[in-house]
């Protein structure tokens, strides 16, 4: 016997919302000038985000209703690849920031860096050696009622080179996932070593207002301690209260400093933003970056930069090194055998 139209009648109804949901939310593994590309976007906000997962796994591209809130130097993915340039949002890791190149210390060890291996530089290696990698694999990309997702994993202990300058067996796995207008940036990293392996990695995004010059945003830094910057600009240990107004102006004004003690909400998360008028872009930090730096640097004319960077760090700048002269006590150690997970999130409005 059939079924009446209104026997079908509450199936049909509920179909209606499946597929809004559905065509809100896209999830597209395509090409770009010849380089692979993930291509999430949320309709209903009019948000594209564009991920390079051969060049670091990052993400080159946050447009909202066509503008970009993320800095990208590079013309395209295809340009990027070929000389990729410090913008987009950067993966820093294994280590955040400087260290010096006599090594480290972790678990009362003084660790090495093999300077003819090529792939660490400098008196003072900066920024870890991951930024660029090669070696990222897309594992998922996908889309639900509620978001799209892309999800990418880098075993670091496979690769002897990597190996010979962090000595710490790790699985890091990295999930962009795009829902209601904001961009939840999820970093998981797993211990595979049979010893306690410091965290010190964090991200260096670089953050814009559309269309409006920087000497005409503010900044906030929900910050209650303000990181004193020694020699080099790696932290002695030394702090002091928070001194900078609230709302920052940027006009005139450099920074590259960090800072500690986060202001955050009830859900652990500290809210920086950048604002200029109605216009806000906003980033915000998981209770696991337990600090921050923020770039606002001047070009070699002194011409300002136009970006801001908020660095979500979990230990200050040297903070090993720092922590084992007994001069920081904030420092993440992750037993054997366990998984460390923390999130930020970018979101705006007034674009």
């Amino acid at each position: 016997m059939r079924a009446s139209i209104a026997e079908c009648l509450p199936f049909i109804v509920l179909l209606v919302p499946l597929t809004a949901y559905a065509k809100n939310y896209k999830a597209e593994r395509t090409t770009e000038h010849g380089v692979e590309v993930i291509r999430l976007t949320d309709v209903s906000h009019g948000i594209e985000v564009t991920v390079v997962p051969s060049v670091g796994n990052r993400a080159i591209q946050m447009k909202v209703h066509g503008k970009d809130i993320i800095y990208f130097q590079n013309t395209d993915a295809g340009d990027f690849k070929t000389n990729p340039k410090m913008s987009s949002i950067p993966f820093l890791a294994p280590w955040a920031d400087l260290l010096d190149e006599q090594g480290f210390w972790a678990n009362r060890k003084h660790y090495h860096f093999n300077m003819d291996l090529g792939n660490v530089h400098g008196e003072m290696p900066g920024h870890g050696f991951l930024m660029t990698t090669p070696h990222w694999q897309v594992t998922e990309v996908g889309t639900d009622r509620h978001s799209a997702r892309v999800t990418s994993r880098l075993d670091f202990w496979k690769y002897p080179d990597m190996m010979a300058q962090w000595p710490f067996a790790q699985e890091y796995e990295m999930t962009y996932r795009l829902t209601n207008g904001e961009l939840e940036v999820r970093l998981a990293v797993t211990n595979v070593s049979t010893e306690s392996m410091p965290i010190v990695l964090g991200f260096h995004p670089y953050f814009q207002i559309p269309d409006v010059p920087r000497d005409e945003w503010t900044a906030h830094i929900p910050a209650r301690i303000h990181v004193i910057p020694g020699e080099h600009n790696i932290p002695s240990g030394e702090m002091r209260p928070m001194d900078l107004p609230d709302p920052y102006p940027l006009k005139g004004n450099k920074l590259d400093e960090g800072f500690a003690d986060l202001v955050r909400d009830e859900q652990g998360r500290a809210h920086f933003n950048i604002k200029s008028g109605d216009k806000m872009v906003e980033v915000l930090i998981g209770p696991k970056y337990t600090v921050a730096t923020v770039w606002l640097p001047s070009a070699p004319d002194g011409a300002p930069r136009p970006f801001i960077c908020f660095e979500p760090l979990t230990t200050l700048i040297d903070g090993l090194n720092l922590a084992y002269a007994g001069k920081w006590t904030g420092l993440q150690m992750l037993p054997a055998g366990q998984k460390w997970v923390e999130s930020f999130w970018i979101r705006s409005s007034g674009i």
